[in-house]
């Protein structure tokens, strides 16, 4: 009974374990990636509250005037000695209640006005998904490319620490030189090193994506790309025009500027109808202290636009419309530009990418094992070995680099677009 005890105790503890392994380790391809970043990114939800903000001041724009209510009673009467009386005997009291009424439609103007600062917090918030969905995307890759290389950095170094116990095994039986062994040690150290710094640059990726997606820092991420839906489409099928007409249909940036020009229209047309005076009626009562007693009078109160007449909100507005064109101008150019410029580089990365044969990795891999296979048996040098060996990491890490750099540069071709072209 207790050898039984013992082992269901074992299990229970390795299936414990597991399942935190599970629940430690989160498996995570791009379109889930993108899906926790519109849900727990804290910059979009931050954002999306500047919408509910500006939809907020439309709230206020169509609210009226309180009216003003006045009341003034006799405090302290000396022939009675009594405070505050009110009767028409020995009291006096005075009201009175008034409103503002808006002239030449500055309600309806600030209104639109709100409703215009709507779009522009909406396309802002367009913006930032745009941008941070870029970051997300390219932050992704490098990740997973990263992860790739470092696997490469950590077979090296598992093979050459195999390899460096056999010569130390060696040189005691005195059948190899010092010298090689020391060449050895040198290339376990460089590896560790270079290990070491795309290690740290690893796990700064790492923790960006985390916080892009709202993840838990103790998340560990295994990354899942699928290098067949990398084929999808060919770059050099999708004209340049088609291109400069997306940006220019879909950039929330260029909108963003587009509608800070209509805001800056509209603000001018509310600071005109500014300079036109508003009118305050009111209706009082006077119990004794005007003629005839019980009094009741119905008054109107506007200001005289003499000196006044808003002049400075006006200039302002006017200059605001002539920084919102440039700013228009402003934001064409940089699109064209970063179009054109991306779309010639996402051109030479396909270009390059094409020309690479898909089996040369693998000739490549099945040549290393050769390789090791004739060091083993002699047939060639260790200075050759290391060379090729050296050629082999190399030629490993470029290709990662070569392949991040093509789906960074359609992932840009998104951003630059403002579509999903891929």
């Amino acid at each position: 009974m207790r050898r039984i005890g013992t082992l269901l105790i074992f299990f229970l503890t390795i299936q414990v374990r597991a399942t935190f392994a599970q629940t430690d380790t989160l498996s995570l391809n791009l379109k889930q990636a993108e899906s926790l970043f519109f849900k727990k990114n804290y910059d979009l939800l931050a954002s999306n509250y500047d919408i509910d903000k500006a939809k907020a001041d439309i709230i206020t724009a169509r609210l009226f005037d309180n009216p003003t209510l006045e009341y003034e009673n006799l405090f302290y009467n000396h022939e009675t000695k009594k405070f505050l009386q009110t009767s028409y005997a020995y009291g006096q009291y005075s009201a009175s209640i008034s409103q503002l009424f808006k002239l030449a439609g500055k309600r309806n103007k600030s209104i639109k006005l709100a409703q215009t600062g709507v779009k522009m917090a909406e396309f802002d918030y367009f913006d930032l998904i745009r941008t941070l969905k870029f970051e997300l995307v390219n932050t992704f890759y490098k990740t997973y490319f990263s992860a790739q290389s470092a696997k490469v950095y950590q077979e090296q170094i598992n093979s050459t620490d195999q390899l460096l116990k056999a010569y130390d095994l060696q040189l005691k039986m005195g059948n190899v030189a010092a010298k090689d062994v020391i060449r050895i040690k040198s290339l376990l150290i460089n590896l560790k090193a270079e290990q070491a710094g795309l290690l740290n640059e690893l796990e700064d990726n790492d923790k960006d994506l985390k916080l892009l997606c709202g993840l838990d820092a103790k998340t560990t991420l295994l990354l899942i790309v699928d290098q067949a839906g990398t084929k999808d489409l060919s770059i050099d099928k999708i004209p340049y025009s088609s291109l400069l007409d997306s940006a220019r249909s879909n950039r929330a940036d260029l909108k963003l500027a587009k509608t800070d020009l209509l805001y800056n229209e509209r603000n001018l047309k509310l600071q005109k109808a500014m300079a036109i005076p508003d009118v305050e009626i009111a209706l009082s009562y006077d119990l004794k202290g005007n003629y005839p007693e019980k009094y009741t009078g119905l008054g109107i109160k506007i200001p005289i636009p003499l000196f006044s007449r808003n002049q400075g909100e006006i200039k302002k507005a006017q200059i605001g419309i002539a920084v919102a064109d440039l700013n228009i101008k402003k934001q064409e150019s940089i699109l064209e530009n970063e179009v054109y410029n991306t779309y010639k580089t996402a051109l030479r990365n396909e270009k390059l990418h094409g020309d690479i044969d898909p089996a040369f990795s693998t000739d490549f891999s099945t040549l290393i094992s050769a390789l090791i296979k004739n060091f083993k048996a002699r047939n060639i040098s260790l200075i050759e070995f290391l060379d090729l060996y050296d050629a082999y990491k190399e030629n490993t890490l470029q290709l990662n680099k070569l392949q991040f750099e093509r789906m960074s540069t359609r992932a840009e071709l998104n951003y630059v677009t403002g579509s999903n072209i891929f």
